[in-house]
């Protein structure tokens, strides 16, 4: 699957888990319903993957964390916040660029309606 097919299937999961759960919990009940989701599907996938930081050819831990990171391309940074803001789309680039990954989805369970807290963000 390449990043557009993965980030269809990964909204439509998410809009399951948030039509299950609701808005108002922590990102954490959000991402462990996902990761399972994903999961099910046979999808690789991993969650709170370390980032490192390299620097001067120097690999630094930085404590950069990816919420969950699917087949190796595609970054979900989760969210459940009153409104998303500038540094959430510079966090998700971010990742993105020390991945050198092309896709990822910003995520704000935190609405009502799932679809209007999902953003896509393209590395170059």
């Amino acid at each position: 699957m390449n990043e557009n097919e993965l980030s269809n299937t990964v909204i439509g999961l998410a809009i399951k888990v948030h039509s299950a759960l609701g808005p108002g919990l922590l990102e954490s009940a959000y991402e462990e319903c996902l990761f399972y989701e994903i999961h099910k599907t046979g999808l690789l996938v991993e969650k709170q993957k370390p980032m490192p930081l390299v620097y001067e050819a120097v690999k630094l831990d930085c404590g950069y964390r990816i919420d969950l990171i699917v087949e190796k391309k595609l970054i979900l940074e989760l969210k459940s916040v009153e409104l998303l803001n500038d540094v959430h789309f510079a966090q998700l680039l971010t990742y993105l660029k020390l991945s050198k990954c092309k896709l990822g989805l910003l995520i704000n369970f935190n609405v009502a309606r799932l679809k209007d807290g999902i953003r896509r963000v393209i590395n170059g």
